[in-house]
């Protein structure tokens, strides 16, 4: 038995949000994921991890191979598009806030990223993160005052953590 589309990795998330962009190759995908590419500023991919990912992608009926073109570079290029399942989990991926706040600094940028690149408005996307901020903030607001040893000390680290993230929403909003 195989993942679920619902199981991607975040580089797998990244790459496929790249191919629903639009028909390209696996090379400009392992670009936009490198350390300098827009995307590997936020979320690096190396190469073979990008064509590894694009493979999965494949298997999981969310990408699919279109044909060939030459390369001025090297042997022709294998060209590849986001399938329309694929579009579709993409689209919702990118309207869903995180619901870790570690995953603010990974998925929630890549995700205004890919919006940004869409030219789509982040607006439900920021409005559903402030809100799951939000209760995460309530929730560690209680553990600054409860347990014992270090268990509050890294509630506060939380907590102030998702005032941040509420914070820089706050401000993506008023732009």
């Amino acid at each position: 038995m195989g993942r679920s589309p619902e199981e991607l990795a975040t580089g797998e998330w990244a790459v496929l949000a790249a191919l629903a962009e639009g028909p390209t190759h696996g090379f400009a995908v392992a670009r936009l994921l490198a350390r300098e590419g827009d995307a590997g500023q936020i979320w690096t991919v190396k190469r073979a991890l990008v064509y590894h990912s694009i493979d999965n992608l494949i298997e999981l009926g969310l990408a699919e191979r279109t044909g060939a073109e030459p390369s001025e570079s090297g042997p022709r290029r294998t060209m590849l598009r986001a399938t329309s399942r694929g579009k579709r989990r993409v689209t919702r991926w990118l309207d869903q806030p995180v619901d870790h706040l570690r995953d603010g600094r990974s998925l929630l940028m890549l995700k205004l990223l890919f919006l940004s690149r869409r030219g789509a408005d982040p607006t439900r996307l920021l409005e559903a993160q402030r809100a799951e901020f939000e209760r995460m903030a309530g929730h560690f607001e209680a553990g600054t005052t409860e347990g014992e040893g270090f268990t509050p000390t890294l509630a506060l680290w939380r907590l102030e953590n998702a005032r941040a993230g509420i914070r820089f929403v706050d401000r993506l909003l008023a732009r």
